[in-house]
């Protein structure tokens, strides 16, 4: 019993010693508030000098607002020294509120003189921020006529719609750089005025768009890089595609490989003349792709007059087709997935289509990949078709996707020039 009630002395005068504790805790904390509230007061009106009445007056009702919550935990501490501060427990949440009241305080006073600290540092750099606005519009002026020559002279090669993304890239980058040059004005009246936040609206307003006007114009170089190499590889992938088509035998076909036949022959069929102007981007997708299904369709034959023995003891090169699908369509999901909103229908289809095919091999196989056993050469002949036919179509997949990215961010830049 003795011993028990040695525990409960010390034990009280542990609590009496964390409450000791807290009460100065507490004391340190509306010390450091009213201290922080006072250098606050002081930097008003240095901000009102600096920055003008409107982004002093976001500090004064923050200060306010301060002044508020110290003056409810000085409330809550002169409680807490009364004759009759009531239990323990009462007093000790008075002092774990007056601490809170304090550090939230802190919080919103290094929130708003954080915000003033931004503003002053912007209004300082602000005759370096229009020079450099000037310095990079002069610039840019000076590209406008090389991108209109550019662009004329890609019109008399390509196609309308193959020049559709970057059209209008000069136009809009002038117009860019006129708004720019006209924020800057704006900027510096209404800074002369004392106007600081909308001088400050006018001058980000003013580099955002110099800075989209030379997105604009760097398009327009890239493009013609980029159509040259497609064009290129459109001229590599006719000629393989050719090659593809006198390689087939002359006989009768199964339905599949007969329209495969009839659409690469149609790709090939509609590439313009010499001298016309043509689309490279989309001719060369079109070719690629005609060539692929006809891969894809000719993949069982092939595989039955190569390999029908290999196809019945030898499954290790299937599982090697299967794995470089699946790392295919794996890819094509993550470019997918990743741009939101952005793919359109075409690749958001080759990707369903890819794994609609992939599901159907899981089925075909009837086990893991590691484990299976092709029993026949037609069935060997079947997985390899199914297995290039999931890793083709997650790779159209993931080119239509990168065109439908590239495309979507050409829009982004014209609606923001708008």
């Amino acid at each position: 019993m003795a011993g028990f009630r040695v525990s409960r002395r010390r034990s009280a005068r542990d609590i009496e010693v964390h409450d000791a504790e807290l009460a100065k805790r507490a004391g340190s904390a509306l010390f450091a508030a009213d201290e922080r509230i006072r250098a606050v007061a002081e930097e008003l009106g240095f901000a009102e000098a600096e920055l003008g009445a409107d982004a002093a007056a976001r500090l004064g009702a923050a200060l306010e607002m301060a002044r508020r919550s110290l003056n409810e935990a000085f409330r809550l501490n002169r409680r807490n020294r009364d004759a009759d501060p009531g239990s323990s427990a009462e007093s000790r949440a008075r002092s774990l509120q007056v601490i809170e009241l304090c550090e939230s305080v802190e919080r919103v006073l290094a929130e708003h003189t954080a915000a003033v600290a931004e503003a002053a540092a912007r209004l300082r750099r602000a005759p370096e921020i229009f020079a450099g606005v000037h310095a990079d519009a002069e610039q840019l002026r000076a590209r406008l006529p090389h991108a209109r020559e550019t662009l004329e002279r890609l019109a008399a090669r390509y196609a309308r719609a193959a020049l559709a993304p970057v059209a209008a890239n000069a136009a809009e980058a002038e117009q860019l750089l006129a708004f720019a040059e006209h924020g800057v004005a704006v900027a510096a009246r209404r800074r002369a005025a004392g106007q600081v936040d909308p001088a400050s609206v006018a001058l980000e307003a003013s580099a955002a768009a110099v800075h989209r006007a030379a997105a604009l114009l760097d398009a327009v170089d890239d493009f013609e890089v980029e159509a040259l190499r497609a064009e290129a590889s459109l001229a590599g992938a006719v000629d393989e595609a050719r090659r593809a088509l006198a390689a087939v035998p002359a006989e009768p076909h199964p339905y599949r490989v007969a329209e495969a036949i009839a659409e690469l022959r149609a790709a090939l069929a509609d590439l313009p003349a010499v001298g016309v102007n043509i689309d490279p981007f989309a001719h060369l997708a079109r070719v690629r792709e005609a060539h692929a299904a006809l891969d894809a369709a000719l993949a069982p034959a092939r595989e039955r007059a190569t390999s029908p023995v290999a196809s019945v003891h030898h499954p290790h090169h299937v599982h090697h087709a299967i794995e470089d699908a699946d790392r295919r369509l794996d890819a094509a999901r993550d470019a997918i997935a990743g741009h939101p909103g952005w793919i359109g229908a075409e690749a958001l289809t080759r990707l369903a289509e890819s794994e609609r095919i992939r599901t159907a091999l899981a089925h075909c196989l009837g086990s893991p990949t590691e484990t299976v056993a092709v029993i026949d050469a037609d069935h060997g002949a079947r997985v390899l078709a199914m297995a290039r036919r999931v890793a083709s179509l997650a790779s159209e997949a993931v080119d239509l996707a990168r065109r439908d990215v590239e495309a979507f961010r050409a829009q982004g830049r014209v609606a923001a020039a708008s």
